[in-house]
C-alpha cells in the first residue's frame, strides 16, 4: 500500500515538472492553445492508466509522457490538416515575460519568426530540434521518445540546425 502512495506521489510530482515543458512541446507542434492542452490532458490520463498496472515498471517517465504525448499529436495530425502558421493568431510572446513593450515586440517578431523557420523543416527535423532545443531533452531521451538510435537523433539535430542556417541565410539576402 505504501509503495502505491509513493507512487502516486511521484506520479503527481512529474505532472508539476512536466506539464509545462510538454504543453511547450505540444504547441510548437500544433500551433492550438487549446488542442494543446487537452492533449497534454490526455497523455496525463493514459500514463497515469499505464503507470499503474501492477508488475509494470516504468524507467523514464518523462520519456513515456513525451511519447504518449508524441503518438497523440500524430494521431490527431492524421485527423486533420496542420493550421498554417500565417493563420496563427496567437503571439508567442508567452516565451519570455519582458516587462516593457519593445522588448515584448522584439520577443514576439523572434517567436514568429523562429515558428516559421521551424514551419519550414522536414517533420523529421522539426520534431528533434523542438524536443532539443524547446524540451531541453538530450539525444539519448529523444531517442527512447521516438524509437530511433541516439546516433540518428543526433544527425538530425545536426541537419536540421544546418537546414535552418540556410533558410536563415536565404532571408537575409532577401532584405
Amino acid at each position: 500500500m505504501k509503495e502505491h502512495r509513493d507512487s502516486k506521489k511521484m506520479f503527481w510530482k512529474a505532472y508539476e515538472t512536466y506539464a509545462d515543458a510538454l504543453f511547450r512541446h505540444c504547441y510548437f507542434r500544433m500551433y492550438d492553445r487549446e488542442l494543446a492542452k487537452d492533449l497534454v490532458q490526455e497523455t496525463f490520463s493514459r500514463a497515469w492508466s499505464y503507470y499503474f498496472i501492477p508488475g509494470r515498471r516504468v524507467e523514464n517517465l518523462r520519456a513515456l509522457l513525451y511519447q504518449i504525448l508524441n503518438n497523440l499529436i500524430v494521431d490527431e495530425a492524421r485527423r486533420k490538416k496542420p493550421v498554417p502558421l500565417d493563420s496563427l493568431e496567437e503571439s508567442a510572446s508567452w516565451l519570455t515575460q519582458p516587462t516593457n513593450l519593445p522588448e515584448i515586440v522584439a520577443n514576439t517578431l523572434a517567436g514568429e519568426k523562429v515558428m516559421k523557420l521551424l514551419d519550414k523543416l522536414d517533420g523529421k527535423y522539426q520534431e528533434v530540434i523542438v524536443m532539443n532545443f524547446i524540451d531541453g531533452l538530450s539525444p539519448k531521451e529523444i531517442s527512447a521518445i521516438i524509437g530511433e538510435t541516439e546516433n540518428v537523433v543526433s544527425v538530425r539535430i545536426h541537419r536540421g540546425l544546418k537546414k535552418v542556417r540556410e533558410l536563415l541565410n536565404e532571408d537575409s539576402q532577401k532584405i
